[in-house]
């Protein structure tokens, strides 16, 4: 996709990992997030809404959610209901994509995000199969 960059490298590929993003991929157990869903932040929400709201919370990617984000993430469910209804206008459709994109519920937002969803009996990569550039090059010489 124009406009996003390349994919970021594995952790033990990576010369310069971005200080503003930690340099690491966060991983993130596939179980989904233990905790409860926090309360509805928004007035009057519609049964969908709530069902959505509960879904969501469930899903592993909202480990990775701050408290902050709550607003956010209602704000996404508000949309989302609203453009599962018959005949909902464009601009409904492109914030919700783009609400998916921040909040990670896309594998390219993942990538982009840095956050890797795990299973819990998977042992993380080990980096020490990634060969050293300049190691092939002194098998040159």
């Amino acid at each position: 996709m124009p406009g996003f960059g390349r994919i970021p490298k594995p952790e033990g590929q990576r010369r310069n990992p971005n200080p503003v993003l930690g340099g690491k991929i966060r991983r993130i157990s596939a179980a989904g997030h233990a905790a409860k869903a926090p309360k509805w932040p928004l007035p009057n929400p519609s049964k969908r809404e709530l069902e959505l709201w509960a879904q969501l919370w469930r899903t592993p990617v909202s480990a990775a959610w701050k408290f902050s984000w709550v607003n956010v993430v209602a704000r996404y469910v508000h949309l989302l209901a609203v453009a599962e209804g018959p005949k909902a206008p464009g601009v409904v459709l492109i914030e919700v994509r783009q609400l998916e994109d921040r909040l990670g519920l896309s594998p390219m937002a993942l990538l982009r995000l840095r956050i890797e969803i795990v299973e819990d009996d998977d042992p993380p990569a080990d980096q020490r199969n990634v060969l050293d550039v300049r190691e092939r090059l002194k098998a040159v010489q």
